[in-house]
């Protein structure tokens, strides 16, 4: 058998490498990492069939100028690290000048980590003010036994990550619905906050807004600050569904007549469905079995299918 020749070992050396499973975040992203290989490695074969390597030069990896682009990954430093809750921290990344992500509502970008030689891809939906300026944040909870998470706890100041986007998003629009019922399990309170962010800083925006905060404890609710801020407008109802306390009586004053104890379960949920002010508009995001429970419940409270979103 001949030995392959050096141009073969070459032309392999350079073929795109398939995606493995952990690489893929599973958000349905358009385009996904498998349909960035399938394009790379269509552009390979081109380039193999005539023999021209030039063809490839237009193959980016990752890039350096701080543009967030769907394709390729672009490098971004850290530039503050704080510590929400145990396990959830706020992470800030710089981007050049007075630029901004431009996202629109909802969207969430995709962080690429190596671990243990492995890589792995998960996505996470900025929770800065869509128009910020220099910056971007992040809400991201650590799991201990996740990959990623044993990669983002060893961020700190000045670190560069890798990031690529932005994909999906909740195609919102000013006044379309008369009210918005957000139930937010955990860190599926990120893709909320840009969208109230956006009706309360518009004031032709008079969409009502009940948001629905499921947590553990107390403790454990992110963002209280903001999020009590946000609560002050005439327009934003927030409660607070607290799965292990056993009693308000704790609580600050503030928060018992707006938090329930125990699960949101289908009777709440129904309370909750008939103290909207309007026929609500509903934006989920969670677990996948958090949504699933959610959907059947609004069914229960006679919500529709299409007056839901999922993130």
């Amino acid at each position: 058998l001949q030995a392959m020749s050096d141009s073969e070992q070459d032309w392999l050396a350079l073929r795109p490498q398939e995606p493995s499973p952990s690489q893929c975040c599973g958000s349905g992203c358009k385009p996904c990492i498998y349909d960035v290989y399938e394009k790379e490695l269509a552009q390979w074969e081109r380039a193999k069939a005539v023999q021209d390597k030039s063809l490839l030069m237009g193959k980016r990896e990752q890039s350096n100028n701080s543009e967030l682009n769907p394709d390729t990954f672009t490098a971004f430093s850290v530039s503050s690290v704080e510590q929400l809750t145990e396990d959830t921290y706020q992470y800030k990344f710089e981007l050049p000048g007075k630029s901004s992500l431009r996202l629109s509502l909802g969207q969430h970008i995709v962080l690429r980590g190596v671990v243990n030689g492995l890589e792995v891809q998960r996505a996470y939906t900025p929770i800065s003010p869509r128009n910020a300026e220099g910056y971007f944040e992040v809400l991201i909870k650590c799991y201990e036994a996740g990959l990623m998470s044993q990669y983002i706890k060893t961020w700190k100041r000045g670190d560069v990550v890798f990031w690529r986007g932005p994909f999906g998003g909740f195609p919102y629009q000013p006044n379309k619905h008369g009210e918005l019922l957000m139930l937010a399990s955990g860190t599926g309170l990120a893709p909320m906050i840009p969208i109230l962010q956006s009706i309360t800083d518009d004031e032709e925006d008079e969409t009502f807004v009940t948001l629905v905060g499921c947590f553990p404890t107390f403790d454990r609710i992110y963002l209280k600050p903001l999020l009590q801020d946000l609560a002050q407008y005439w327009n934003i109802r927030i409660f607070y569904v607290l799965s292990q306390e056993s009693s308000l009586e704790k609580l600050p004053q503030s928060y018992q007549e707006n938090t329930y104890t125990g699960r949101l379960n289908e009777d709440l949920m129904k309370t909750i469905v008939n103290s909207c002010r309007r026929k609500p508009f509903v934006l989920i995001c969670g677990s996948s079995a958090f949504n699933e429970d959610m959907s059947r419940y609004l069914k229960a409270a006679g919500i529709e299918e299409n007056s839901c979103f999922v993130f």
